[in-house]
């Protein structure tokens, strides 16, 4: 076990790093190269085990890397574990950039006329009326304003954790903090419940089944759902709390939010229970390469090589600004604007690089990402499988983004 929480890494950076299939002849070969040196200085602070990263530009794919180790390297693996390289095909769990994906799931049942946002959530779960909760909609819970943020009463049964009934159980007997729609607060833990229930409940389908049959299958997608078929769960590289633990303050702030420290959720996401599950809001298991190609989707208006999930239009009002830049506990309290259900970028502040007021999608625990900056022509998946605390080059991680930012300039043609 190393003292301080770090990777052991690796004296030769090239002996691990894997490159897939690029195109550079719409973009400067030197860019790319400037902003993988910035991803190769991120990993050499020795927070993450492995990093992936792939990035399409005017739908070609410009980057696709990986570094680091899938397994074998993590801070608490001894020195002569085996260490099995991470290539642009191994798949992670993506955690909360599992979000996007959903919110796009939403946002075309809406466009079909399955339901509407502002529908209220009990028509779909009579049980969800107590405390006020009948004035709930599926609005309010796309934009995390359902008053729910936090799981109140008793400890979920995570083995029930796929058990409709239960959940809907559980999450009937939910009491708001606060009047639904009165504010914004990110509900890491009961967004994704919800979002499965009324899904179901709408559809009479399970919403992974919606995902593959609906965008994944006809797009030929290997990974990309809610967890993975139980003979996959070997192939899913594993995720590791790295850094020092975190304040005792701070500590107690997380565990709140998400459910408990590092050293406590991390373990549990590596499970076959977790990674067979459907957890809307943060199972999700990809690869950079499909995250980029999912972004591909938002970047070209809903619609990839002849599927068309929803129209632009659609995809304009669920990103069009619904609060605005003030600071937000899902990017550690630093200022952050949201659409309905997705992310959005800003110019000086945001989870997309500097200068990115058109990006739009997700981030996931803690330095993943996937979106899309359609001024930019640019749809990216990044992947990281260390869960770092604080630590002192943490800056090294939005310095990629706004590197990324940097060499990939906004263009009218793009606009």
């Amino acid at each position: 076990m190393t003292v301080d929480g770090r990777i052991r890494v690796p004296a030769d950076l090239d002996a691990v790093t894997t490159i897939g299939e690029e195109d550079h002849s719409g973009i400067d070969p030197a860019a790319v190269e400037r902003i993988w040196q910035a991803a190769r200085h991120w990993y050499a602070a020795g927070m993450h085990p492995a990093i992936q990263l792939c990035l399409r530009h005017n739908g070609k794919v410009v980057l696709n890397r990986a570094i680091g180790h899938g397994w074998g390297n993590g801070p608490d693996d001894p020195p002569d574990a085996e260490k099995v390289a991470v290539t642009t095909e191994t798949p992670f769990c993506v955690y909360s950039a599992a979000k996007a994906i959903t919110t796009t799931v939403v946002h075309m049942l809406v466009e079909r006329g399955v339901f509407s946002l502002d529908d209220r959530v009990c028509d779909y779960l009579p049980s969800y009326t107590s405390h006020g909760k009948d004035r709930t909609t599926i609005r309010h819970v796309m934009t995390h304003s359902a008053g729910v943020p936090f799981a109140t009463g008793p400890r979920p049964d995570l083995k029930r954790m796929d058990d409709s009934e239960y959940a809907r159980e559980m999450l009937g007997n939910l009491k708001p903090i606060y009047r639904p729609g009165l504010v914004h607060i990110y509900h890491a833990l009961t967004w994704g419940p919800l979002v499965r229930e009324i899904v179901s409940a709408a559809t009479g389908k399970n919403i992974r089944d919606v995902l593959a049959t609906e965008i994944l299958d006809p797009l030929g997608f290997r990974w990309t759902n809610y967890g993975v078929a139980e003979a996959d769960v070997p192939l899913v590289a594993r995720s590791y709390p790295t850094g020092k633990p975190l304040p005792a303050p701070i500590a107690a702030a997380f565990r709140t939010a998400v459910g408990g420290t590092m050293h406590q959720i991390i373990p549990y996401s590596n499970t076959p229970q977790f990674l067979t599950g459907v957890v809307p809001s943060s199972n999700t298991v990809s690869t950079a390469d499909e995250m980029s190609r999912f972004a591909e989707i938002l970047r070209r208006g809903g619609e990839l090589d002849g599927v068309r999930i929803m129209t632009p239009e659609t995809l304009r009002a669920a990103t069009r600004e619904c609060r605005r830049l003030r600071p937000d506990l899902a990017t550690g309290l630093l200022p952050l604007r949201w659409g309905t259900g997705y992310m959005l970028g800003s110019q000086r502040f945001g989870p997309f690089g500097r200068n990115a007021p058109a990006a739009f999608g997700h981030t996931g625990l803690v330095n993943i990402a996937v979106w899309t900056d359609p001024q930019r022509g640019l749809a990216a998946g990044l992947i990281s499988s260390g869960k770092p605390g604080r630590h002192r080059e943490a800056n090294r991680y939005p310095a990629l983004l706004d590197r990324i930012t940097a060499e990939i300039p906004r263009t009218e043609k793009n606009v």
